[in-house]
C-alpha cells in the first residue's frame, strides 16, 4: 500500500478522480487540479480532509499546472473532455485539452525531478466501433477524418504516445490506462447506467438508441481503482498500456435497461428512438495482459455493481443531478 506520497490527480474532481482520492486519504497527500467542470468530489465530504488540496486550474495553462505537480511523488493525468454530445460541440477544445493538456503534464512531471510514476489516462475508443476481446497490442481503427464523433479517440491515442516515448526517451516512469466502461456511486456527467438508474428510480422512461443491441462491458468503480493502484505501484506497469475492465459484465443496452427496471423495481418504460450518429456497436476488452503483469482482477460483477449504485442513489434521490435531455448519449470512456 503507498503511504505517505504527495499524489497530484488531474481531473481529479470527476468520478474516477474522487473514487481514488477517496482510496488515497488519508494516508497520502492528495492535490486534485481540475476546472470543476463537473464536480464529484462536492458531494463526498473529502474536501473537508486536511490531506487534499483543491486547485482549480485549466491543464491548458502549463505554469498553472507546473506549479501544481512540483514536489508530487505520483501523477495521475485524468483530465479530458469527454461525453460524445460535448464532444461533438467542441472538437477543438477536446483536442486541446487532451493533447496540450496531457503534454503540459508530461513535461512537467519531467521538470519536477521526482515523480516515481505518471499514468495516462486514455480511452477503450480507440479501438473504434466494433472491439471484442481487445488487446493492448492490437491496431486501433477509428473513424474517417472530418467525424466528430472520433475527435476524443484520436486525440487520447496520441497521448499514449505522448506517455510512451517520455518513457522511453526521457525514462520518465509513465503508463497508460484505457478504462472500458466505468460506472457505479457518485457518478457525474453522461453514461448509460447513470441515465437509465436515476430515471428508473423516478419511473420515467428509459430511452434507448436504436434496438438497444449495442454491446458493452461494464466495469464496477472499486475496480478500476484497482487497477489505477496496482499500475501506481507495480514496477511491470512502467513504460506499458493496460485495458482495465471487467468482461464477464457484458450485455447489449437493451438487456441492461430490462435489468436496472427489474432490480429498482420501477415500473418505467423502454423507449426506443432513432440514433443516426456513429456509434461504438461492441466493445469488449481482454485483460490478460492486466491480469498476468499487474494481478488485476475484477471483482465486482454486474448486477452486484448495479444494486450498489441503486442504492446509492436512492440514498441520494433529491439531490441526484438530472440527467441530460433525451435521447441521452452513450458514454466515453
Amino acid at each position: 500500500m503507498l503511504r505517505d506520497a504527495t499524489f497530484v490527480i488531474t481531473g481529479g474532481a470527476g468520478f474516477i478522480g474522487t473514487a481514488l482520492c477517496a482510496r488515497l486519504l488519508p494516508h497520502n497527500r492528495v492535490r486534485v487540479f481540475d476546472n470543476l467542470r463537473r464536480n464529484a468530489l462536492q458531494r463526498t465530504g473529502l474536501l473537508d480532509d486536511p490531506n487534499l488540496e483543491l486547485v482549480v486550474g485549466d491543464v491548458r495553462d502549463f505554469d498553472a499546472l507546473k506549479s501544481a505537480i512540483d514536489g508530487a511523488d505520483y501523477v495521475v493525468h485524468m483530465a479530458s473532455i469527454a461525453g460524445v454530445d460535448t464532444v461533438i460541440k467542441h472538437p477543438v477544445a477536446t483536442m486541446e485539452v487532451s493533447l496540450e493538456g496531457t503534454l503540459n503534464a508530461l513535461r512537467a512531471a519531467r521538470a519536477s525531478g521526482g515523480v516515481r510514476r505518471f499514468i495516462d489516462f486514455s480511452t477503450s475508443e480507440v479501438f473504434g466501433s466494433y472491439a471484442f476481446r481487445v488487446r493492448e497490442a492490437d491496431v486501433t481503427s477509428l473513424g474517417a477524418v472530418g467525424e466528430a464523433r472520433w475527435t476524443y479517440a484520436v486525440s487520447k491515442l496520441a497521448t499514449e504516445h505522448l506517455a510512451h516515448n517520455y518513457y522511453r526517451e526521457f525514462e520518465l516512469p509513465t503508463c497508460s490506462i484505457r478504462p472500458f466502461n466505468i460506472y457505479g456511486p457518485g457518478q457525474v456527467g453522461e453514461g448509460a447506467i447513470h441515465a437509465f438508474v436515476v430515471r428508473a428510480l423516478r419511473n420515467e422512461a428509459l430511452t434507448i438508441h436504436n434496438e438497444g443491441d449495442q454491446i458493452r462491458s461494464w466495469c464496477y468503480i472499486d475496480d478500476i481503482v484497482d487497477g489505477i493502484m496496482l499500475c501506481l505501484e507495480k514496477d511491470e506497469a512502467v513504460g506499458e498500456s493496460f485495458n482495465i475492465g471487467n468482461p464477464r459484465s457484458t450485455v447489449t443496452i437493451y438487456q441492461l435497461a430490462k435489468l436496472i427496471v427489474q432490480l429498482a423495481g420501477s415500473s418505467s418504460e423502454l423507449r426506443f428512438v432513432e440514433w443516426d450518429f456513429p456509434d461504438v456497436e461492441l466493445r469488449v476488452p481482454e485483460i490478460k495482459k492486466a491480469e498476468r503483469a499487474l494481478g488485476f482482477h475484477p471483482k465486482v460483477d454486474l448486477d452486484v455493481g448495479l444494486q450498489h449504485t441503486l442504492n446509492w442513489y436512492r440514498g441520494k434521490q433529491g439531490s441526484a443531478p438530472v440527467p441530460p435531455p433525451e435521447p441521452p448519449p452513450p458514454a466515453t470512456s
